[in-house]
């Protein structure tokens, strides 16, 4: 019942690339395309793997906030707010110039009202794959994008449904045994060995699951780095060519 996910392929074959940013209007050699301007505000390398695999060229940069949940937020308003945090938080490190983007992401299990973290140990993270088994829960990922020159940060929230079979507490113990839920929201790994032992189906973003909802991201990025190109035209003295 619970087979082998073709995880590489449906986690980048559907999604844009760096020629569909040009499609929308950016040609090779408009600021707007430097690849090489955005930061990932994350040291997970999880959301580095998304990116490489979909040739956008990044540094990274590490936050450091504090990752609490506020009284009455939910978990949409919860990963939104923390990305912005994240990305904000590297810009201060940056500074305004040069300009750069920098991308922060929040990434929560949802089990009905409950926010699933990461887990605190080997038998916190048998719990918390025991709760989720058999079960259909949410994976919401917050992203946020800002632009270091003027601090303005544009974010959303991307949400999937995972659903998860039936499965044996010497099953998730043995799992659990191979060190891969550790670090991981809910305790499991879709595109390890958890996706494939306990992932019956995903509805939405597979790559939101991981960490990185990667058809947003990449939009918001072609809209961000649209806009600054409009921008840089519509400030430029009449009749001046571009540099």
């Amino acid at each position: 019942m619970r087979g082998p996910h073709d995880l590489d392929e449906r986690g980048t074959r559907r999604y844009p690339n760096a020629d569909m940013m040009r499609s929308r209007g950016q040609s090779d050699d408009t600021p707007a395309d430097r690849n090489e301007r955005l930061v990932l505000a994350s040291a997970s390398p999880r959301r580095r793997e998304i990116l490489k695999r979909a040739g956008v060229e990044f540094e990274v940069r590490t936050p450091e906030i504090a990752e609490e949940m506020r009284p009455g937020e939910r978990p949409e308003q919860l990963t939104q707010r923390l990305a912005r945090e994240k990305a904000l938080a590297v810009v201060s490190q940056l500074g305004a110039a040069p300009r750069r983007w920098v991308l922060g992401a929040d990434t929560v299990v949802v089990l009905g009202e409950s926010v699933l973290g990461k887990p605190r140990d080997a038998e916190h993270a048998v719990r918390l794959l025991s709760s989720l088994v058999g079960q259909r829960h949410r994976v919401i990922t917050g992203i946020a994008l800002a632009d270091s020159a003027s601090r303005t940060v544009r974010s959303q929230a991307v949400e999937s449904w995972v659903s998860m079979g039936m499965a044996s507490e010497n099953e998730i113990r043995a799992y659990v045994a191979s060190g891969e839920p550790l670090d991981k929201a809910g305790a499991y790994a879709l595109q390890g060995e958890g996706g494939r032992q306990f992932v019956d189906r995903v509805e939405g973003s597979r790559s939101n699951v991981i960490g990185l909802p990667l058809e947003e991201t990449l939009a918001l990025l072609a809209d961000a780095r649209l806009s600054e190109a409009e921008g840089e035209v519509a400030s430029r003295p009449k009749g001046e060519p571009p540099s």
